[in-house]
């Protein structure tokens, strides 16, 4: 998810109760909750498609959920004995119990890779132990409908919190009412799965029911036919698309690539992130691979790499 949603779900789980445990909890939940994005520091020394292999990996996995809440909380404690010896600590600050700091910043954390396995990019949950992909298919990347009932929620509880009313109420209700939201989009999804996709005639080879933005309740259906074509269509199975739904004549036989991932690394990151892999002819009549997930070529750095060296070979 992006980096507000993942902001706002540590500042509401403060308004919850959370914040009073200890001084800096809010800080710890908010930034915890944002921490495994570290990893997008490798923008400034990766290139073309190689953050995809990168990201949403390491970072996001077991000990790296251990040791970052253990370093922000080491930082932040470090920055309350700073501020008392310089006189300068606010004097409304709860005092700051490194144990209690510690454990804000892990649910912050623990907050992270949840929210980031609910859409179609995918999560490596089990990095460095497996590199197996994680699929929720539930909540697009940026969500306004989740960010309104969080933000709601926040604005609710401060208020009460000014005038002395009973404010972590109001950031539990939106707590559960975020997590409510978030399993009614599962429910759409796992419906989805069940009535659609590789269900019906003419049977896909692989399926995909991928949120699309503000209308939750609505799936995009991304298949593969059995003549190796990745097709696009919205719910009522009416073609829609990103320029490759349905058509045989942009769309190459995908080639087999097993030496070319050896020398060439973009290629290889590519490959290994891409859930939905197809191949498309060039004007030279080259290949450039897409994922059928994020088609858009005007992105070609990101989410494509060309192979000139390839030839397009018409699909079956």
């Amino acid at each position: 998810m992006d980096n507000l949603t993942h902001s706002l779900v540590g500042a509401v789980m403060g308004q919850a109760g959370l914040k009073r445990t200890t001084g800096l909890a809010m800080p710890a939940l908010i930034i915890g909750a944002n921490l495994p994005d570290v990893d997008a520091g490798c923008f400034f020394w990766l290139e073309g498609t190689e953050h995809l292999a990168f990201r949403r990996g390491i970072t996001h996995g077991p000990p790296a959920l251990v040791l970052l809440p253990l370093i922000l909380a080491g930082i932040l404690w470090g920055w309350d004995r700073w501020q008392t010896k310089r006189g300068a600590r606010p004097e409304g600050r709860l005092p700051v119990r490194f144990g209690w700091l510690y454990a804000m910043a892990f649910i912050g954390c623990l907050s992270h890779p949840f929210f980031d396995w609910l859409n179609v990019y995918g999560i490596r949950l089990l990095e460095p132990f497996s590199s197996q992909w994680f699929y929720g298919d539930t909540l697009f990347i940026i969500d306004p409908w989740l960010w309104a009932v969080l933000i709601a929620s926040i604005w609710v509880s401060r208020r009460r919190e000014k005038a002395r009313g009973n404010w972590a109420r109001a950031g539990q209700v939106g707590l559960a009412a975020a997590l409510a939201y978030v399993g009614m989009n599962g429910a759409v999804t796992w419906f989805n799965y069940q009535t659609r996709g590789m269900t019906t005639e003419p049977y896909p080879q692989a399926h995909i029911a991928a949120p699309v933005p503000l209308a939750f309740w609505r799936r995009e259906q991304i298949a593969r036919t059995y003549d190796g074509r990745w097709i696009s269509s919205d719910w009522e199975g009416a073609a829609i698309g990103h320029g490759y739904a349905n058509s045989a004549e942009t769309q190459c036989k995908l080639p087999n690539l097993a030496a070319a991932r050896r020398t060439n690394s973009q290629l290889d990151a590519f490959l290994f992130w891409s859930r939905a892999p197809f191949a498309t002819r060039a004007a030279d009549g080259s290949v450039i691979l897409y994922d059928a997930r994020f088609y858009d070529p005007r992105a070609r750095d990101r989410f494509s790499v060309a192979l000139p060296d390839v030839r397009c070979k018409p699909l079956p």
